[in-house]
């Protein structure tokens, strides 16, 4: 556990501190590797060490500043028609880049969060009506998943160095 955790406190303080754990374990998956590692294409899908960070930060971007707070395209950090569910890279992005772009996401996101209640609502096209606490949760829950399959990607890509060397 992270030395400045939370285990003990209000609901929302318990969902953001989990939120941001998630957040940091999701980075933490790409610390160290080069750029030729963090765009190693171990899986079918574009899935690798970048694309699941570049990915992450245009969900923030999608549910935090297009959705909660209703910005414009042109007002959100990076955003651009890339973001709608890609996990593409493009070339010139080095992994500094895409973590620093995630970082500003996510404390973008935390700003805007802290504007709403846990149980203001809004309705959404695909989900239907949820609330602030529903999208915490659901972050929670979807860089969790994503930083699994990151901690799956580093141990083949150590394995594979290791084997190299």
């Amino acid at each position: 556990m992270p030395p400045n955790a939370i285990t003990n406190g209000t609901e929302r303080d318990l969902i953001e501190d989990l939120l941001d754990r998630n957040r940091e374990a999701l980075i933490a998956t790409t610390r160290g590797l080069s750029e030729t590692d963090a765009r190693r294409k171990l899986v079918p899908s574009l899935t690798t060490p970048i694309s699941l960070i570049k990915h992450a930060a245009a969900a923030e971007r999608i549910w935090f500043q297009r959705f909660w707070a209703g910005l414009d395209e042109s007002e959100c950090d990076g955003y651009s028609r890339r973001d709608e569910g890609t996990f593409a890279v493009a070339d010139d992005e080095t992994l500094a880049d895409v973590i620093a772009e995630f970082e500003r996401a996510s404390q973008r996101s935390r700003e805007i969060a802290s504007r709403f209640a846990l149980d203001d609502i809004k309705h959404s096209p695909r989900e239907g009506t949820v609330s602030m606490r529903w999208t915490l949760l659901m972050f929670i829950q979807k860089f969790a998943r994503h930083a699994g399959h990151g901690d799956i990607l580093r141990e083949q890509i150590d394995d594979l160095n290791a084997e190299d060397g």
